[in-house]
């Protein structure tokens, strides 16, 4: 395993320290970064496992962080053992047909976004005709308010979800396209892309536990299998 482990690279996505899915039960934020942090330490002294970040997403995660009121601790470690490189925007090739699906793919999501305008819309007028009276105009446009409310959440479902929609997640791809290393994310719509990429990737709940698995062997916690084993 350890040969196998050696000189691997990972790009690191901001929703891998967010997420709960790599958090014990009583663990925050802080203490879960900083568990994830010391594995990445120790992976990259016992085996040169490499972890990057563009700076766009080191920036983004930085004010989640920053939100949440971590200590510096944690971006102490995160800037030693979390290496911050841009990526070759210049140089890196994608496939013209990646770019054609990708504004095919866009076409049709405006295309869906304003369906769902559109409803919300009628569904707002109906609610208008349905009370005409002024006494009910407080009903009214708390009503109005619920369909506004529901319309964000359509139309950031119907635009956005399984799309890359940010510089951040187009630079963590090109700089692990550009290194051959792996994703690490939780969210689905890079891994979408990893995976047009031809990208290899990994659930940031997964990361870890990998982490573990090679450091457990390292020191000796499971015996190590031989090649025909």
């Amino acid at each position: 395993m350890e040969s196998s482990a050696l000189k691997q690279r990972f790009v690191l996505d901001t929703s891998l320290f967010i997420t709960e899915k790599i958090r014990e039960d009583d663990e925050d934020v802080e203490a879960a970064a900083l568990a994830l942090l010391d594995d990445i330490a120790e992976a990259r002294l016992e085996y040169g496992i490499s972890c990057y970040m563009p700076p766009s997403i080191e920036r983004e995660l930085i004010t989640m962080l920053e939100e949440r009121e971590v200590s510096d601790e944690v971006y102490k470690k995160l800037n030693t053992w979390v290496i911050t490189k841009s990526p070759a925007h210049y140089e890196v090739m994608i496939p013209a047909g990646m770019v054609y699906e990708f504004i095919d793919e866009m076409s049709d999501r405006v295309n869906r976004g304003l369906r769902v305008s559109e409803k919300a819309v009628r569904k707002a007028e109906k609610r208008r005709e349905d009370n005409p009276s002024e006494e009910q105009a407080d009903d009214y446009l708390s009503a109005v308010d619920r369909v506004i409310s529901d319309l964000r959440d359509e139309y950031r479902d119907a635009l956005r979800q399984g799309v890359l929609d940010s510089r951040e997640d187009f630079d963590l791809l090109i700089l692990a396209r550009e290194l051959d290393a792996g994703v690490v994310t939780e969210d689905r719509g890079i891994i979408k892309w990893a995976e047009d990429f031809g990208l290899r990737y990994l659930e940031g709940r997964d990361f870890p536990p990998l982490l573990r698995e090679y450091l457990a062997v390292k020191h000796g916690r499971y015996p190590e299998r031989g090649p025909d084993e």
